[in-house]
């Protein structure tokens, strides 16, 4: 599986380990198209080199992000040359490796935080109105010194249970199971 070391460069998680991929453009006519497009411009490698297998869970964030993300096979490897702009490498880590690793598993707590400007007034119980609180779930893959986490670890992580799924339900023979990974996200 092929990860890139985000450009220090960058305004947004300079130095953190994505998947390639990026904001859909104007042009664009599907989320598909948006993720070809994007490997394309920041591998640098001809579209016709990329082959899409398929989708994976479509990810909501509560930042206001939506993830499409898919899975494909980049048949011509050795064109790989990354944009320096917003790429300072890539690196791969093969498939049993992958399945291998138990990742960390941490909570992380996410509260409502009205601003200074918000009617209070209008809503019963005011300021003393009982916000509830979410969990956000994070994971944290180690892989030869690099640090996988936050969204690329829950695309990792959705990944790896539909392999690992494809691999427990195989009635032929087929390499053994894999370690599971964390239970999903609570609803």
């Amino acid at each position: 599986m092929l990860f890139e070391v985000r450009s220090s460069n960058l305004k947004h998680q300079p130095g953190e380990i994505c998947f390639p991929g990026g904001q859909v453009d104007a042009t664009d006519t599907s989320e598909q198209e948006t993720a070809v497009r994007e490997t394309c411009e920041e591998l640098q490698v001809p579209r016709s080199s990329i082959e899409v297998l398929g989708e994976l869970d479509i990810m909501l964030t509560p930042f206001q992000l939506i993830l499409y993300p898919y899975v494909g096979i980049l048949r011509e490897p050795q064109a790989i040359n990354p944009d320096s702009r917003e790429v300072a490498g890539v690196f791969t880590v093969p498939l049993r490796e992958l399945l291998r690793v138990t990742p960390e598993y941490y909570e992380m707590t996410v509260e409502v935080q009205p601003p200074k400007n918000f009617p209070l007034h209008k809503i019963p119980n005011g300021k003393d109105y009982q916000w509830r609180t979410g969990i956000l779930p994070e994971l944290f893959y180690e892989f030869n010194g690099y640090v996988v986490w936050g969204m690329t670890a829950r695309v990792l992580n959705n990944f790896l249970q539909i392999i690992q799924e494809d691999v427990a339900g195989r009635s032929t023979p087929g390499p053994p199971a894999p370690a599971p990974c964390p239970v999903r996200p609570r609803p």
